[in-house]
């Protein structure tokens, strides 16, 4: 319960609370106009001050934004669990909380770190969640129902506690309250996550926005095994290379070898047309016979002195020593070109076989660059493989979820049920609380019914007249009950109730009365604190016997007539 609520504004009212029923009036004063109402009396500042020391942030619109409150300073003392606290927080920007536990020194703690704290003391959070998936109740989102806020939507719907209150945070939030396995709330929140993606890739490839990019997954499939085969293959020769540190020095030797050898064929060739051409020689060369040349002189009836032939006997030699001089001269220059060819034989010999040792250690290792290059290479391959990889996948999402994602929320909506049909006891005391409630206010009773809808579990609250804001507003008093005295029992909670006049707008002036008095009532049975804050003409606009609503109004007087009538003493 809250004990107290203090200020250093001087002008603050300080605010002390009572077990049970306590009732923070607005007065209209006598002679007020019909102008000066009570709307900035500080009834809803109240529900935000609260709020404000158990961890909400500060918005732009938040009151502790508001200048005139800048650097002041505001303080509750109140129990959690077994033990009393003191927390303080001053208006500013990013303000932290300065709590002082029992017998201890005040510790200045994160927003983060108290809610943490606050959540393991109320609610029993410290063990949630920590293998969970998805979405986990949260000391704030619990909290909220326990004071609700006007300004965020919290008096639309019972089982809202803001007007743009996600549906996972709603049923995570209820089933955690209820007793019931809130794991089963967060695990639908995945399917609808999941669903909302396929939703939008199905979107997105009908409308053309990537479908020729993303393709079918058989295509897809096809290519993707090609290029990881390729991707293998590559790696394996990157893995298996050995880079030799003179490569490019060993490369330009064998070239040259090469050229070299290319050059030694070239004079060989040249070398052995020239000896086909001196052994042919060699062959035609030989000086005519005497006795020929003296027949063809007989033949043309000229007979040769011995003179004559005396002469030609010296012709004849010395042709022959001619014919003798020109065949050592071509058998010189044959033995010369033998020899050429041969030595430049044994040279081939020689650069080939270094050429061979060249190549082959050219074969084993390779260069420095062009290791780089089959590693960019590499690098580029296994990119592409992982942009079609995720590619494939997208596609077999879109093409197969669907399937899955129905068999999941079968899977899903069977543990509800079971879940239902194992607690229900819980869920049994759950709309009887509920019911008795609500037939304290109306003689058609309402109930609350929870259901294992398509898309998680549900509520819904049928009554009579459910369309009037009024009993809209009764809706939410009965459900706000109901988990107090169900959490109560289940030793969990904050231990006080908070309701501004918000909830009694439109209400029935006899509702209104009924349902202070079942306020009271419960809290007094439950050992629960309730909290309300109301203009003084609303709440007395009927009476109830035996039950004197002046015996819970709280000495603090608020009005709007004056300056200083309000909770802060100030107008801003």
């Amino acid at each position: 319960m809250i004990h107290q609520i203090t200020s250093s504004l001087p002008s603050f009212k300080t605010l002390t609370f009572s077990p049970g029923l306590n009732v923070l009036l607005a007065h209209k004063e006598h002679g007020a106009s019909d102008r000066q109402t009570r709307n900035r009396a500080g009834k809803t500042s109240l529900v935000e001050i609260v709020h404000y020391l158990l961890g909400a942030m500060a918005n732009k619109e938040s009151l502790f934004r508001a200048p005139a409150l800048r650097g002041r300073t505001f303080e509750m003392s109140l129990d959690l669990g077994a033990d009393s606290f003191v927390v303080s927080r001053t208006a500013r920007d990013k303000a932290k909380p300065v709590v002082k536990a029992p017998e201890s020194e005040p510790e200045t703690l994160a927003n983060t770190q108290w809610n943490e704290i606050l959540g393991r003391r109320l609610f029993e959070l410290g063990s949630v969640g920590v293998a969970a998936q998805g979405r986990k109740p949260t000391f704030r989102s619990l909290f909220a129902y326990f004071a609700r806020r006007e300004q965020s939507g919290g008096f639309t719907a019972p089982e809202k506690q803001a007007g743009m209150q996600q549906l996972v945070d709603i049923q995570v939030s209820l089933l955690y309250l209820l007793g019931l396995d809130w794991q089963i709330a967060a695990d639908w929140q995945l399917v609808r996550d999941r669903e909302k993606t396929l939703k939008e890739l199905k979107k997105a490839a009908k409308e053309g926005a990537f479908g020729a990019v993303l393709g079918k997954s058989a295509d897809l499939r096809t290519e993707l095994t090609v290029k990881e085969g390729r991707l293998k293959a590559l790696q394996e020769r990157i893995a298996a290379f050995r880079v030799h540190p003179e490569y490019r020095a060993l490369e330009l030797e064998a070239d040259q070898i090469t050229r070299n050898l290319n050059e030694l064929a070239n004079d060989n060739t040249l070398d052995h047309a020239a000896v086909r051409d001196m052994e042919a020689a060699l062959a035609v060369e030989a000086p005519p016979a005497i006795l020929d040349l003296a027949a063809v002189y007989a033949q043309a009836g000229v007979v040769l002195p011995g003179v004559a032939l005396q002469q030609y006997d010296d012709v004849r030699r010395f042709h022959e020593s001619v014919i003798r001089n020109r065949k050592d001269y071509l058998l010189g220059e044959l033995e010369e070109a033998r020899q050429r060819i041969s030595a430049r034989d044994h040279q081939k010999g020689v650069l080939d076989a270094r050429r061979s040792e060249l190549l082959a250690l050219l074969n084993s290792h390779g260069a420095l660059e062009q290791f780089s290059k089959l590693q960019a290479e590499g690098t580029r391959l296994d990119a592409e493989v992982n942009h079609l990889r995720q590619r494939y996948e997208s596609a077999l999402q879109i093409e197969g979820s669907k399937n899955e994602l129905d068999f999941e929320r079968s899977r899903l909506s069977l543990r509800l049920k079971r879940d239902f049909v194992e607690q229900e006891a819980r869920l049994q005391e759950a709309i009887l609380v509920y019911e008795n409630i609500s037939k304290s206010l109306y003689e058609s009773a309402g109930s609350m019914q929870v259901d294992t809808g398509s898309n998680g579990p549900g509520f819904s609250f049928p009554i009579q007249g459910a369309r009037s804001k009024g009993i809209k507003n009764m809706k939410i008093f009965c459900f706000d009950m109901m988990l107090m005295c169900l959490c109560g029992a289940r030793g969990i909670g904050p231990g006080f109730l908070i309701h501004d006049s918000h909830l009694f707008d439109g209400v029935d002036g006899r509702q209104v009365i009924s349902a202070l008095k079942v306020g009271a009532r419960l809290a007094e049975e439950h050992q629960f604190q309730y909290i309300v804050t109301m203009n003084e003409d609303d709440a007395f606009k009927e009476t109830l016997p035996g039950f004197d609503l002046s015996d819970y109004v709280m000495d603090v007087k608020l009005t709007d007539a004056s300056e200083d009538g309000g909770l802060f003493g100030i107008r801003f």
